[in-house]
């Protein structure tokens, strides 16, 4: 049901709580959502972001409850993307001629996804409309994801609406960081950025300074996803920037698969033999075919080194490490060392491959990685332990 944020802004939105997949089946939302849309009062009425698809008629009907929706001035579509655009349709078609405000990149994609030409607006950063007493600032967030994004800022209330920036995928009762537990928020939060915005940390950095140099007052920052910021909203900011900028913890993440356990024993000694050189280090493992690959991919996020494992099949590797693979290398992850590793039976060209492929992600390859026939024996799980606690100095270093 709407809410108010404060005396202007509503809040009539749609929280999803049985969503555990999103773009598709590629991030895993464990606890829900919400599709973030905003309704702002003044002597002018404007209509914030709307909802995904298949919620498109409930949005309306309660929207209509809400408001008549003649009264709405103007639309607002922060993202074409269609968890925030789905309901534009439907919306569009009971009030046509309304003006819908997004940036150029904005039209061409609502014309690509629902091939309707409505009263567009083109704008761009700095721009602004009036409702009265108060002001709606746009500005462009190419990039934050998509080229079409951006925020817009309400004047007087000082709310930025940072569309997919500074959002997470988490389902409440409770809309404000103040109310939600602040591990489950950031554990949401970094996962969210380490999964999506990952790839676009210069361009965060970027439009962040922008925004900074507006010297705009926040005193609420309010996504189209999850939970609402408004007890020190620019913490938030600042975590970004720090994300933003080659983030490491003190922590190596290993990943990997295994057909008949000798490649799991070679991670586990590996690990074994990393703490053993350093008791401080954090060390992450994981199976990729029985993790959910977001968690595994926001622990890589984390650390300063993944150590990837396979064994050789078909002079190749196994699905789950090949599609990890392909995930870090879309990431473009900043400041990361990385290792092969794995077991064969006979032509053993596992670590090979995953070497190729984490040097194409433009991560540092530490070294030629380490390979054991079939199983390791004593003397290859001493080799394996030693390798760990060379790889542990390597990383210190």
């Amino acid at each position: 049901m709407a809410f108010k944020i404060n005396n202007n802004v509503t809040w009539v939105g749609k929280t999803d709580w049985e969503l555990r997949k999103f773009h598709g089946e590629e991030l895993s939302t464990f606890r829900g959502s919400s599709y973030n849309s905003y309704l702002v009062r003044d002597e002018k009425i404007a209509l914030i972001d709307t909802v995904w698809a298949p919620f498109a008629e409930e949005f309306i009907e309660k929207l209509e409850k809400e408001i008549d929706l003649n009264k709405i001035d103007y639309v607002i579509a922060n993202h074409a993307e269609m968890d925030h655009s789905g309901a534009l349709p439907a919306l569009m078609n009971k009030i046509p001629e309304k003006p819908v405000y997004c940036t150029q990149n904005g039209i061409r994609s609502l014309k690509g996804h629902y091939h309707k030409d409505w009263n567009f607006v083109p704008v761009k950063t700095g721009d602004k409309i009036s409702l009265g007493n108060k002001e709606l600032v746009f500005v462009e967030a190419r990039m934050l994801h998509w080229p079409d994004s951006m925020f817009c800022y309400l004047t007087g209330d000082n709310i930025l609406f940072s569309n997919d920036a500074f959002g997470q995928h988490f389902a409440s009762e409770l809309m404000f960081n103040d109310l939600i537990d602040e591990h489950e928020l950031y554990e949401e939060a970094i996962k969210y950025y380490a999964n999506i915005l990952t790839p676009f940390g210069n361009f965060v950095e970027q439009k962040i300074n922008e925004v900074l140099a507006l010297k705009l007052t926040v005193n609420m920052i309010c996504p189209s996803h999850g939970i609402i910021w408004r007890d020190n909203p620019l913490q938030i900011v600042n975590k970004y920037m720090e994300w933003a900028k080659g983030y490491q913890e003190n922590q190596i993440t290993i990943a990997y698969d295994t057909m008949w356990n000798g490649t799991r024993q070679i991670a586990e000694t590996i690990a074994e033999g990393i703490k053993s050189s350093d008791k401080e280090i954090t060390v992450k493992l994981y199976n990729s075919a029985r993790h959910d690959v977001n968690t595994i991919i926001t622990e890589i996020f984390k650390s300063k080194a993944v150590l990837i494992g396979s064994p050789t099949i078909n002079k190749g590797i196994l699905n789950s490490t090949a599609a990890i693979l392909e995930f870090i290398k879309g990431l473009s992850f900043k400041n990361k060392k990385a290792a092969a590793f794995g077991s064969f039976g006979w032509s053993g060209e596992s670590v090979k491959i995953i070497t190729e492929e984490l040097t194409k992600a433009g991560m540092e390859i530490i070294d030629e990685g380490i390979r054991i026939q079939w199983h390791p024996d004593p003397e290859g799980l001493a080799k394996i332990f030693q390798y760990g606690q060379e790889i542990a100095v390597k990383i210190k270093d």
